[in-house]
This record gives C-alpha cells, structure tokens and sequence, in this order.
C-alpha cells in the first residue's frame, strides 16, 4: 500500500458493511490498513448484522445493531484486552467481522438414498424425502469461533452440506419416533416436521445457529411400491370382483359375436371367465379376515348369492378355404359357408380331437350339413 492509501485509511473514520445482495455471505472481515482503527472512530451495524471484534485471536466483543463510537467508554473488554494505560489515543490493531443475523429461506434438503422404514401394515419399506428450512445466525459469537475463524469472506456454500446433513439426519430420526403409518404421512407433515426441528435445533445451535422453519413437501416410495399400491387401490374401487368379472364378460359377447365363428369359441371363455371370477372373488373373500388385509365393505357377496354354471362348449371345426386354414367355426357358420360353396363335400376340415384333417363329408357331425347339398355328378 502507498503512501496515499495509507494516508486515506487514516482518515476513514466509519467502519460498516453494506452485503451485496447476490451474495450469500454469512460472515465479512472489515479490511483496514494493518488492521488499525482510530480512536473514536464510528461503527454502524445495521439491522441483521452483528460485528465481532477479534484481538490477539481472542473474540473481545460483539456489538447488535446499532452506530458506536469506538473508545475506552463502549468497550471495555477490548481495552482490557488492550492494556492500554491511556486508553485510545492512538490507533489500535483488531479485526472486525461483520456477522448476517438475518434469516436464510428456502434451503432445500433431501435424502440421497431411500431410508428404511417399518410400517405397522406394510413392514419395512423405503422412502424418499424432501423438503426445505429457514436459519438464522441467532449467537454470532459463537458463529464467528466455531465456523468463521480467519475467513475473510464466509459464504452459505461452504457451509450449507453439512447443515443439510445434519437436516436428513435428524428427519430420520424424527420420522422413525412419529410412528405413523405410511398412507397417514400426507397428512402429518406438519407433526413429522415439528418433531424434526426439535431434534435439529440443538445441533445447530452447537454451530451459533438457529433452525427457525423445517417443511416436508414430499415423502414418496418407490415406483414400484407405487405401483403395487395404485393396484391395490383399483381392487378396492372394483368392489365385489365375481360381479365384476360378470359385467366384464357381459360387455365382451357383442364384440365376440361380432369376429369369424361367432359365438363359437366364446362358449368356453365364458365359463372359464366366470369359473375366475368364482374363484378370486372366494379368494379375497377368504382373505378378508387375514391379518393385515384391508377389505371393502362392498365386497362380500349377499347370502346365497352365486354365480351361473358355466355355458356348454360348442363344437368348432377348422376348415380350409381358398388353400387355407379358417376358423374355427360352430355348425351355424359351417353351415353359411356350405350354403355360399365355400366349404364343400370334400374340403378338408379338422377339430380337437382328430388324428389330423379330413374330408368333410367323412366326419358324422358333418353330415347333416349336406343334407340338401346334391353330390357331384358321376363321370359321363
């Protein structure tokens, strides 16, 4: 510094920090010449500061909002410190950090990795969490000793990990003590947060910092537990599955009817449509009284309630038309089809049961289909 420089430090006689405000910094050393300030000089501290000063490495005092004139008069300590036999008639050598009282918002916080949680319905499952919290320097002094020490310019970055890991590992803690079960935490993030800022707010006032708001926006599981649940839910919405599996079947006849074969081979869906559905409605309605198993009230069947047997399986042939195979088809489409001469005598068919195909007009059920059908002309 040059002579001019060191003249002009001599005559400042204010010292005050106006912080940036696209800055996020906690803590701000006032730089003077050599650390020399003159006697009677003027500190401004204004509102959401504090100032420290700092002698020999020892915090002499700490000043709250407010203008001071520096002298023997308004710190004592310092000039304890000092050992000053006429007090401050000339310049004295401190560092002065200013400290940020205001308060910090919207710091966010979450968990890296699912965290294990026992649920009293479900057992253990995993869950994320997220959130957001508000701070506040509220013991500057302790601030300055515990994390500022010689730093000219303490900023919220170098800081903020190891206030979010201190954040998510209270929450934890506090998640746990709440007990509540997990389809109720949407509607306790208020209680699990209050819980937290409780266990949190001693370890950062080990730091000289108070937590003054902790939020919970979203506790969430994974997707596949998701999925499973939203499964779950869909089943108690269904109701009584057996009438379900009824209106199901019920809905399908017209689109059945409406494919090659008709109601051929709609026979056989029917029954075994309605056979499932017997049989998971009597499964869930075993269920019903397991433990851990949450049932409808809807979803018991009325007394002597029960379902119709299932419908006998028609008959269906296969059959070659145009050098391929069709079907399959009930006796009313074969018999449209021999009626168009798309089928005839000796056009092959085959169903289950046949050791392979044949001649239509080898099989006995087929017989009767060409009843009116005259047979080909003999050779002349």
């Amino acid at each position: 510094m040059g002579l001019m420089d060191w003249a002009k430090g001599q005559l400042i006689d204010i010292i005050e920090w106006t912080e940036p405000s696209q800055n996020e910094i906690l803590a701000h050393r006032f730089t003077r010449h050599k650390n020399e300030i003159k006697n009677g000089a003027k500190l401004v501290v204004r509102e959401g500061q504090a100032a420290g000063f700092v002698k020999e490495g020892q915090l002499a005092d700490v000043k709250l909002p407010g203008m001071y004139t520096l002298d023997t008069n308004n710190m004592p300590i310092l000039s304890t410190i000092l050992g000053w036999k006429y007090g401050f008639e000339s310049p004295f050598k401190c560092e002065v950090y200013f400290i940020s009282t205001r308060q910090w918002t919207n710091q966010k916080w979450g968990t890296q990795n699912p965290i294990m949680y026992r649920d009293p319905e479900f057992g253990p499952v995993r869950l994320r969490a997220f959130g957001n919290y508000a701070f506040k320097i509220t013991d500057p002094g302790t601030f300055l000793k515990e994390l500022v020490s010689t730093d000219p310019s303490f900023e919220l970055y170098e800081i903020s990990a190891q206030f979010r890991n201190v954040v998510v590992s209270r929450f934890i803690d506090a998640l746990g003590a709440s007990r509540i079960p997990m389809l109720d935490l949407a509607g306790n993030y208020e209680k699990v947060g209050r819980i937290a800022l409780e266990r949190i707010a001693p370890e950062m006032a080990k730091m000289g910092v108070s937590l003054t708001q902790f939020f919970v926006e979203n506790i969430s599981l994974p997707p596949e537990v998701e999925s499973a649940l939203d499964k779950r839910s869909q089943m108690a919405v269904l109701g009584n599955l057996d009438q379900y599996a009824k209106f199901q079947t019920a809905e399908a006849i017209p689109t059945a009817a409406a494919n090659p074969g008709g109601l051929a081979g709609l026979g056989a869906g029917l029954g075994a449509g309605v056979a499932i559905g017997n049989q998971m409605g009597n499964a869930f309605a075993g269920a019903a009284g397991a433990p851990g198993v949450v049932t409808p009230a809807n979803t018991t069947p009325p007394a002597g309630a029960s379902g119709p047997p299932p419908l006998p399986t028609a008959v269906a042939f296969h059959a070659a038309i145009n050098g391929a195979s069709a079907g399959p088809f009930d006796m009313a489409a074969l018999q449209a089809h021999v009626v168009a001469g798309r089928i005839t005598r000796t056009s092959l068919v085959w169903r289950a049961g046949m050791a392979g195909w044949a001649a239509a007009e080898t099989v006995p059920e087929l017989a009767a289909l060409f009843a009116h059908v005259p047979p080909p002309l003999p050779p002349m």
